[in-house]
């Protein structure tokens, strides 16, 4: 299929064209070097037969949404926005590689570097959540690498604000990576769809290909549509994937939004966990902790307005209920695309750390774990040793309460005197694991069997005494 020439660049003064870095279906992406500061950066311009009232007013929002939420370690830093001479809008942006988003298909990327940039990724969508913003579009060849191997999140051109949802149509999402519901225009998007499209993200990222995409078979558009919303994934074919991270992707992409993680922030916890199984240092998890870090834009009539919300359960904005992200579920994936823009001049990307004039949002290093283990090497053979606090002033939890619905149970319990960084760790009777920080718990049982839980609080690393085990006896 033949491609279109890419547009002339634009003539930006105190910039230099070097030459084009990409091309897509309403812009163009340039090379330029600034001449104060001296520096290479990345060009995004609009087509000018696209441009018009309503893709002036996308483009505004985008680039207003990437500014507010650039000061963000892992989002792409925004340096300038406004409209060239011959009338097309552009933006000035950190320039970094979009190799991973082939690199994947054509190389088995390591399980620990993939958990690493989940987690990074992850808390730049947590991020974005908490200030009220859904980007919609979240895929492997969004995820751009600094020159220092930091994993960005880019292209927030069709992202939302959470305020703006109600009554919306489904956008055009990227079809491998879009959540079953809103294939179907069930909802033009929602945090739980967000968890499922960075759930099919990662599974690509592991397994080389989309979770719908059949190596031997036909993928056309309709075929991964008729998939995601009906069936369930290839598996991974990777003997170092943990069964853990297979399970917690296929109950982060289950085809009811209910039973995934009930946010961002529950997921890449459950991947610090995986971490910890695997022995490797976890990652930290960047959100910020102030409500100053999470600063809107001044105009209140402006589309873009970022506003907090007081939940990131899901698109309706009630309680969701929880389910234990290491379980078993159905899933529902993802698929193909091309890299957005690659750094082919063959020196290294530069890219900037200074994240605009925003102040650095705060690290806050999860602890939000289930618990701390040491790993004693004995000749080849490894013993997990639990650090348990006892009752030294770790809070209990207790009266447990539990009901079944058919093969659902539902658990649930009360606020024994959690702070802001402890986390439920609860143990199943089929052996899973899992970590959160609601008071509730949802699990699939088998008809005629007894489905029952263990919740223990972890703080700072370590497990207090454990409640008494809660069981359900589910009717045959």
């Amino acid at each position: 299929m033949a491609r279109r020439l890419p547009s002339r660049p634009p003539v930006l003064p105190g910039f230099s064209h070097m030459h084009v870095l990409g091309s897509g279906g309403f812009a163009d992406v340039f090379l330029f070097e600034q001449n104060m500061p001296r520096r290479q950066v990345a060009v995004k311009v609009l087509l000018s037969e696209v441009v018009n009232d309503q893709v002036r007013q996308m483009f505004q929002a985008e680039a207003n949404l990437m500014a507010q939420l650039s000061s963000h370690p892992s989002i792409l830093t925004v340096y300038q926005a406004s409209v060239s001479s011959d009338g097309r809008p552009y933006l000035v942006m950190e320039l970094c590689s979009s190799a991973l988003g082939a690199r994947y298909r054509t190389e088995r990327l390591p399980v620990t570097e993939v958990l690493r940039i989940a987690i990074r990724i992850g808390s730049a969508m947590e991020t974005a959540h908490r200030a009220g913003v859904l980007h919609r579009d979240i895929k492997p060849s969004n995820i751009l690498m600094t020159a220092y191997g930091h994993p960005v999140l880019s292209d927030f051109g069709i992202a939302a604000t959470l305020g703006e949802m109600k009554g919306q149509h489904s956008v055009g999402m990227s079809i491998p990576w879009s959540a079953p519901e809103v294939l179907l225009d069930e909802t033009p998007g929602s945090v739980a769809a967000e968890v499922w499209s960075l759930a099919a993200t990662v599974f690509s990222l592991l397994a080389g290909r989309s979770p719908f995409e059949i190596p031997t078979g036909t993928n056309t558009s309709a075929d991964l549509v008729s998939r995601i919303t009906r069936g369930k994934p290839q598996p991974i074919d990777r003997p170092d994937v943990p069964v853990s991270l297979e399970r917690l992707l296929a109950t982060a992409m289950s085809r009811k939004p209910e039973a995934r993680p009930g946010s961002i922030l529950d997921f890449i916890t459950a991947l610090q966990a995986i971490e910890i199984e695997l022995g490797v240092q976890q990652t930290s998890i960047d959100v910020a902790v102030d409500d100053w870090a999470l600063a809107t834009v001044s105009d209140l009539e402006d589309r873009t307005l970022v506003r907090p919300v007081s939940t990131m359960a899901g698109s309706g904005g009630g309680r969701r209920r929880r389910r234990n992200p290491l379980g078993k579920a159905a899933a529902g994936g993802a698929g193909t695309d091309a890299p957005i823009w690659r750094d082919d001049i063959g020196a290294p990307s530069m890219a900037s750390h200074q994240r605009g004039v925003a102040p650095r949002l705060r690290t806050l290093t999860a602890v939000l774990i289930a618990s701390a283990v040491l790993v004693v090497a004995l000749g080849a053979t490894a013993t997990v040793v639990l650090i348990r606090a006892g009752s030294a002033g770790i809070p209990v939890v207790s009266d447990i309460a539990g009901a079944a619905n058919g093969s659902v149970v539902e658990f649930s319990w009360a606020d024994p005197g959690l702070r802001t960084s402890d986390a439920y760790s609860i143990s199943t009777s089929d052996g899973d694991a899992s970590i959160q920080r609601s008071n509730d718990f949802v699990m699939d049982a088998a008809l005629g069997s007894r489905a029952c839980i263990t919740v223990t609080v972890n703080r700072d690393g370590r497990a207090g005494s454990p409640s008494t085990e809660k069981c359900v006896d589910v009717a045959g």
